[in-house]
């Protein structure tokens, strides 16, 4: 397989992009060139024209250099974009029953994702698409490939919006969004656009936001979450409905507050027992990290409900302190804790496992892909993360964690392992991770990452029953190396 890609960069660091093609001052190619980023860099900054999403998804999924379009000449009302990440991974001892590749054999794989988004309006009215095709190379047979690794030439968004500033006279803005549509909301713990994972949630539906910028806003939705299919074009189906409403209040700076409810009814397994019906309400506490101070989070959640025709109840602590030292590279240490329950007693009649609903864990867990070993659901986790940065442009980390599970006879759906006696007992190891990241500039960034998982005792006790695969109770080594290019 050849890949060939060809980036024109951001002017940070300085010129980095164009200085070669710009060179000859008398140039006409390089005079070209040098318009085009002119132009594209003009877009950020104070002068960003935001994008239909812009209140959707975190700020850095959107603004970024529009070199295609200043290329195109294109003009303001116009949003057009292509990205592609490809990434390599590696990861030794396969441990999921669900793994034929066994044996200490170490599963390799290639993964490519590729997006364009296309946009129009700068006024009240919007309309975006967005389109991603997700695909792997190079894993073996019974290696890890499913829909979070696999979606191909889907549509990831189309939507329309309607954004009015200073409704009656209140000063507060309103968005309403209409379609498929991608979510960031709040921590990102229960509903995300997936950042690090090779596919990405998507909903259709409605979005109301209404607020004052910069101060409060109040999200409410009412979707049908988009079901992933590896192959086809993705649909949603009229039995699984996801709703909610998010308040964020960003007025005291040592304190910023977001409370939040998510209502989630899923009946589309034939086997009622399957069938889901949750409400989860929780809060959010924090405060932003800043240069010789303390910052923290607290999170949590409870969820309330049925599964089937048991009782359901469940919560999920997360709770995180830091410091940013004012020393060069600015290190920040982090102590950070995780619970979510698990089912006490397995097929009894309470579920108790926490569930995952729509949220990423790459930044506070561990790397996914064709990795990320744990859930939020049944799992009971301390830790801490040491980050500094280098240079302006480099992130390096170190993190170590303790896996334990929450209930050592109920299931963590990440490992895919279970000893409904418990007799296995809940010591799931600890793993160190090391990333560094580098931003070269808004449109390229390369991103890699080693983390090692100490297995701990509960591998070595499973039942037969449990189908470990062989050699899955030794150690488990994980690397990655992406390169992502944004025109």
């Amino acid at each position: 397989m050849v890949i060939n890609c060809t980036a024109v960069l951001a002017s940070e660091p300085a010129s980095l992009s164009f200085s070669s093609l710009a060179s000859e001052k008398g140039s006409a190619y390089g005079e070209f060139f040098t318009q085009i980023k002119d132009r594209a860099e003009t877009q950020n900054g104070k002068e960003w024209r935001e994008t239909a999403d812009a209140v959707l998804i975190q700020d850095k999924e959107t603004q970024w250099n529009r070199y295609l379009k200043s290329a195109l000449g294109l003009p303001d009302f116009v949003d057009l974009g292509i990205e592609n990440r490809t990434r390599f991974e590696s990861v030794s001892h396969p441990w999921r029953s669900t793994a034929a590749v066994g044996g200490g054999r170490t599963d390799s794989q290639w993964l490519l994702r590729s997006r364009v988004r296309f946009g129009l309006g700068n006024g009240p009215f919007r309309f975006l698409f967005e389109g991603q095709d997700s695909r792997e190379y190079g894993a073996q047979i019974g290696g890890f490939v499913n829909n979070t690794t696999v979606n191909e030439w889907d549509i990831l968004q189309l939507f329309g919006s309607l954004t009015v500033d200073n409704v009656l006279g209140s000063e507060l803005r309103t968005d309403l969004h209409f379609g498929r549509m991608t979510l960031d909301l709040g921590g990102r713990r229960y509903v995300a656009r997936n950042d690090f994972r090779n596919t990405t949630n998507a909903f259709d539906g409605f979005h109301l936001q209404i607020g004052k910028p910069d101060n409060w806003r109040l999200r409410a939705f009412i979707t049908e979450p988009v079901i992933r299919d590896e192959d086809q074009l993705d649909e949603q189906n009229k039995k699984f409905l996801f709703w909610g409403a998010y308040v964020e209040n960003l007025q005291i700076p040592w304190m910023n507050v977001n409370a939040f409810y998510y209502g989630l009814n899923d009946q589309r397994q034939q086997n009622k027992n399957f069938h889901r019906t949750y409400g989860t309400y929780g809060f959010r506490l924090f405060k932003n990290p800043a240069i010789g101070e303390f910052d923290y989070e607290l999170e949590g959640a409870v969820q309330v409900g049925q599964l089937g025709q048991v009782d359901h109840f469940a919560y999920n602590p997360n709770a995180q302190v830091g410091y940013t030292f004012n020393v060069p590279w600015t290190p920040q240490f982090l102590v950070q804790y995780s619970y979510s329950s698990g089912t006490r007693t397995p097929g009894g009649s309470q579920s108790g496992t926490f569930d995952i609903l729509f949220g990423a864990r790459r930044w506070d867990f561990m790397p996914t892909g064709i990795f990320g070993p744990f859930l939020r659901s049944n799992v009971s986790s301390p830790g801490w993360r040491l980050v500094v940065k280098p240079a302006k442009s480099v992130t390096m980390q170190i993190k170590h964690r303790f896996w334990y599970l929450a209930q050592g006879s109920a299931v963590n759906g990440g490992i895919l392992l279970e000893d409904p006696t418990g007799g296995a007992g809940n010591y799931l190891g600890h793993d160190l991770e090391l990333r560094v990241s580098w931003a070269v500039s808004q449109n390229l960034d390369f991103d890699a990452g080693y983390d090692h998982w100490f297995k701990g005792s509960y591998f070595d006790r499973l039942p037969a029953s449990s189908n470990l695969p062989q050699g899955g109770n030794k150690d488990t080594d994980y690397f990655y190396l992406s390169m992502r290019i944004r025109l």
